[in-house]
């Protein structure tokens, strides 16, 4: 097989030594930037490039307009500044003008920068004393390369690598493949259906591309690939899932779902309609239901749950609803026991033909003979629908027939946590129960394809009528001069005058991520001066996440029963807090706080018929704009998970809920949905006719080679 084309398995073989150039030092050097292998140096990509033939000249730039312009270095001169520091300056130009560069505490740009040497800046230029200059810019220094288009890769300065050395090897690597070829393990019949260019040609070309539309057909052949992986992990499991388990063909004849719907104090949002009949399509089938039900904070979620779970109970099984906290469980509880107080469960061995529906709490705090007789009644039937935390997963708590799982808030479980809830109902009909998970973040609908792709995606995107629409102010603490904005003080007017109305606030304290202690601190720093100062004349609580649960239990009952006109708190109260008497928010420090908490914060208030206020404080004018400005234009949860992930890119997404998705280099969550759409369909066809890729092992070796051990369960081993 020595003339076979080469697979990225061999190219992950070869020791970077292997190309010309590349001896210890540098060897050294590559491996501090993660480059050990030429697969690494191929999969290292250009991160921008230089078009030579419409770049822009230094005449043409306009101040405050990030530019990228091709020049040559004139001189270069350091400044030494007071405390140890120094500046470093450098006069640029080209034939229509010069430039200078300015860089503050970087003294190593005296070294890198040499006289006669032709660089990329990239920054925006200001005026200074009447001339055009950049501060601290990007620099990728060029070399002598004259090709149309320049690759630029990323640098180290303290590897000491430089662009046109990484794109040498590149080169070197490319040229010693092309006897052989790099494999193309994509079926062509994929591969031309979608007019994807081969995989060979992608690579060369992604390095060293004749133009700038050559380069986007290489980078689309790549960003399919990485995708392409991705979903082969998503959908294997997912086909795997589903072949692995045997499901409750729940009977749909009943009509207990129905009679609670006509029973629910308002009519159902079309949302809801379309969700519950896609949750009922699912429990009519015999493979186990795996579905996500995502939608906006107080979008209707726990109707939709409650609904599925009936269709479980009237068919002789049991619903379960796991909460992450005992507060939201006895929340949920509450809420559920109201929703299903007059409703009857059929049952023969009664003399009426019905009994009434039974529903439980099954947290930490139930202890002694009432968890005993929980559990008793769980194990024989008694009990229908369960409220409960991760306590309805620890040993010792049986089901008789679990049908249907209800998971709220899907980040804070585990799969380990939701398989040992699903194993629950295995018994001696060896069947799984149907999952929902609910979350209330808001996922933008490329990212649900590619982070819970092995679930069913279900989308409540309609609030019911009747809530009120929050007003969200920003507030700035202080003024570029550091004093006092005055907007602060107009702010607690506005809180004290709803107070005054008989109204209630939250106020909530500063996220701080090193330490629990110094957030409770500040709380209760924060909790002192308000009493002490705006809101003297209030009754105001303190709540944070130190406190026992029964001290959290006895603050929120204080509040919720109107002893406390405000409460401060920390972000406990992120998640279920209901409390419809409560119309205004102000949230302090709001620039620490990333977009997808700030709404959910928000969520607490404008839950009833009063118009709510929420104020978003931050400390410093120039921190946190655009979150902010997208929270005061919008209370969508959808399109601001659409802003946040423009803002904050897909890494941090992928790289807290896919482990998987470490591979995604090219690929971006934010304009490739056609290719993700693409890639999703090309998996179910490849894996429906090859379950476990014994037919396409490239593929299958690619993905074990390239994604984390954990995600990839489902493949033939090697």
């Amino acid at each position: 097989m020595a003339d076979a084309p080469l697979t990225l398995r061999d190219l992950a073989r070869l020791d970077i030594a292997t190309i010309k150039g590349v001896g210890d030092k540098r060897r050294e050097s590559l491996a501090d930037v993660g480059i050990e292998s030429v697969l690494d140096l191929l999969t290292t990509y250009p991160r921008r490039y230089v078009d030579r033939t419409n770049e822009a000249h230094v005449g043409d730039l306009v101040e405050g307009v990030e530019t990228l312009v091709l020049v040559t270095i004139r001189s270069v001169r350091r400044v030494p500044l007071r405390n140890r520091r120094s500046m470093v300056t450098a006069l640029v130009g080209d034939a229509t003008g010069t430039l200078s560069l300015t860089f503050f505490n970087q003294p190593w740009r005296e070294r890198q920068l040499k006289t006669d040497q032709e660089v990329a800046v990239f920054g925006k230029p200001e005026r200074f004393r009447g001339k055009l200059q950049m501060t601290n810019p990007v620099v990728d220094i060029i070399g002598d390369k004259t090709g149309r288009i320049v690759p630029i890769y990323p640098q180290s300065e303290k590897a000491n690598l430089s662009t046109w050395e990484i794109a040498g090897w590149v080169r070197n690597a490319l040229d010693r493949a092309a006897p052989r070829t790099i494999g193309d393990p994509l079926p062509s019949v994929i591969r031309e259906r979608l007019t994807l260019i081969e995989r060979h040609s992608a690579l060369n070309t992604i390095h060293f591309p004749e133009s700038i539309v050559d380069k986007e057909r290489a980078r689309e052949r790549l960003a399919f690939d990485e995708l392409l992986r991705v979903q082969l992990v998503l959908v294997g499991r997912k086909r795997a899932f589903e072949r692995d388990n045997t499901g409750i063909r729940h009977d749909m004849t009943g009509e207990m779902q129905q009679r609670f719907i006509d029973a629910l104090p308002f009519p159902l949002t079309g949302a809801q309609r379309r969700v519950i009949d896609e949750v009922n399509v699912d429990l009519a089938k015999a493979v186990p239901m795996h579905r996500l039900l995502q939608g906006d904070v107080g979008s209707g979620k726990t109707v939709v749950a409650v609904a599925a779970m009936l269709v479980a109970v009237q068919g002789g099984h049991q619903g379960a609803l796991m909460a992450p906290t005992e507060v939201l469980a006895e929340q949920h509880y509450a809420g559920i026991q109201r929703l299903l107080a007059d409703l009857k469960v059929p049952d023969d061995g009664n003399l009426f033909g019905e009994r009434q529906l039974r529903v439980e709490l099954l947290t930490g705090r139930v202890t002694g003979e009432r968890r005993r007789d929980v559990l008793t009644d769980l194990a024989n039937g008694g009990v229908d629908i369960v409220i409960g935390t991760h306590a309805l997963i620890q040993e010792g708590v049986e089901f008789s027939s679990l049908g249907v799982v209800v998971i709220d808030e899907q980040h804070r479980f585990g799969v380990e946590q939701r398989a040992a809830l699903r194993g629950k109902g295995a018994g001696e009909r060896h069947t799984t129960p149907d999952v929902l998970v609910m979350t209330a973040t808001p996922i933008p609908r490329t990212a649900a394809m590619t982070v819970y792709g092995d679930l069913e995606v279900s989308v409540l995107n309609e609030l019911p009528p009747g809530r009120t629409p929050i007003v969200t102010t920003a507030v700035v603490q202080h003024d570029a001069s550091g004093e006092s904005s005055g907007e602060v003080d107009a702010m607690w007017r506005e809180v004290r005058s709803a107070l005054d109305a008989g109204q209630q606030a939250y106020v909530v304290c500063p996220m701080i991520e090193e330490s629990d202690k110094l957030e409770v601190a500040a709380a209760e720093e924060i909790h002192e001066s308000l009493r002490k100062g705006e809101l003297a004349k209030y009754e105001v609580g303190l709540l944070h996440g130190r406190m026992s649960s029964q001290e959290k239990d006895d603050v929120m009952t204080k509040f919720r029963t109107r002893k406390f006109d405000v409460l401060v708190a920390t972000t406990v109260i992120e998640v279920g807090v209901d409390v419809p008497n409560a119309t205004c928010m102000v949230i302090l420090d709001a620039d620490r706080f990333g977009i997808a908490q700030l709404h959910q914060l928000r969520g607490r208030v404008g839950r009833g018929s009063i118009a709510s206020r929420c104020w978003l404080v931050r400390q410093n004018p120039h921190v946190g704009v655009e979150r902010v400005a997208a929270l005061v234009k919008s209370t969508d949860g959808f399109y601001l998970a659409e802003v946040d992930l423009e803002l904050r890119g897909e890494g941090t997404l992928m790289s807290t809920a896919q482990k998987g998705a470490s591979d995604l280099k090219l690929a971006s969550l934010r304009r490739d949905e056609k290719l993700i759409k693409a890639a999703r369909e090309a998996a179910f066809e490849i894996i429906d006719a090859d379950p476990t890729l014994k037919r396409h092992r490239e593929l299958a070796t690619e993905v074990n080679l390239l994604l984390a051990r954990e995600e990839k369960e489902f493949l033939t081993k090697d």
